[in-house]
């Protein structure tokens, strides 16, 4: 690589770095968005993109996102989401953000079969030494077999990972954002169930996120020191 190519390199790492850290300085828990103002639709399927390409345990993607628009839908989870009402009422686009059952989620699984044969496409023998290596992992590496809130607590945290990285795409792109558990996730769980927003033998809400562009001005972002947040040794 010559010395022009070695510059323009530096210069896109250090405008990548500068871009996203400015996008988590921005980025904030917004309450009351501007609900006049809806997100493009190829915004909003960028946002899409980066949750659905986020990494998972064993690349077995425990996730499925629901968009949910008809304000009559809404409706139905407000009453279960006090901590969600405000943002339902006024964000540009909601997602449910579904995490699989332990019965899902176990080695032998007909979803983990269709995960190694057609989406990874792995060959029998590889595809049958990957089941025996999470088999293992399930039953004596983080030992979640036996504990059924373990295991889908497990395929939440997964969850996570695609939704830090949904926020992080939004506010990219100067969108606002707001991860959301204030629910009461039995009777929200039903209500979901009843409305055919959610298929309560395969999946249980992990969370919800708000997205949308923001009313008023944002808060003062606080942080601890990175001093308080890290230790070398």
């Amino acid at each position: 690589m010559n010395d022009y190519s070695d510059a323009a390199s530096a210069r896109s790492r250090e405008e990548a770095k500068r871009l996203l850290l400015d996008a988590y300085r921005f980025r904030h828990a917004v309450k009351d968005f501007d609900a006049e103002r809806k997100l493009a639709a190829e915004d909003f399927e960028f946002i899409l993109e980066a949750g659905r390409l986020s990494p998972s345990s064993y690349g077995f993607e425990p996730w499925k996102f629901v968009v949910v628009q008809n304000p009559e839908l809404r409706d139905v989870i407000a009453p279960h989401a006090g901590g969600a009402r405000r943002q339902l009422a006024s964000a540009s686009h909601v997602i449910l953000v579904l995490a699989r059952l332990p019965r899902e989620m176990v080695a032998d699984s007909d979803y983990i079969s269709y995960m190694l044969h057609d989406v990874q496409r792995l060959p029998s023998d590889i595809a049958d030494m990957k089941r025996r290596t999470y088999d293992t992992f399930l039953r004596t590496g983080f030992a979640l077999q036996n504990n059924e809130r373990a295991m889908f607590e497990w395929a939440c945290r997964q969850t996570y990972l695609a939704l830090g990285n949904m926020m992080t795409a939004a506010a990219m792109l100067g969108i606002d954002s707001c991860p959301m558990e204030g629910f009461v996730k039995h009777e929200l769980e039903r209500a979901l169930t009843e409305a055919g927003l959610m298929d309560a033998e395969r999946f249980g809400l992990a969370c919800m996120a708000a997205f949308g562009y923001r009313a008023g001005e944002a808060s003062v972002k606080t942080r601890r020191a990175i001093d308080e947040v890290v230790e070398w040794r």
